[in-house]
């Protein structure tokens, strides 16, 4: 459903509310961060609606996939392999794919993070 500036994947709610499951994901980015040259992919539309689907930050409660286990995140505008980045890199890989209209918000929230 979403990811956050840091890799961080939320696949299971909305506004705090269950939607859907995570299913094997979790199994699945573990078995490719553990493989020799294995990879996880996840792609999906930059936005929903009109929201972004890239975030600056996720609710904990929501964190379905840790960041630790993010690799390569495709939408629309591009891929981003995150995967071994730094925090400043790994932001802004993940700002590039996101929508047009959603990057420089991104980019003030990412820079005045806390």
């Amino acid at each position: 459903l979403e990811v956050d500036l840091t890799g961080a994947i939320n696949l299971g709610t909305r506004a705090g509310r269950r939607i859907s499951s995570v299913g094997g994901a979790p199994d699945y980015m573990r078995g490719a961060a553990s493989s020799r040259g294995g990879r996880s992919i996840l792609a999906f539309p930059s936005t929903a609606r009109t929201a972004s689907r890239i975030v600056a930050r996720l609710d904990p409660a929501a964190i379905s996939i840790p960041a630790a286990l993010a690799d390569t995140i495709i939408t629309e505008h591009g891929a981003a392999r995150i995967r071994r980045l730094s925090g400043d890199a790994r932001a802004n890989a993940l700002i590039a794919i996101a929508a047009p209209d959603h990057r420089a918000a991104l980019s003030d929230a990412w820079r005045a993070r806390s």
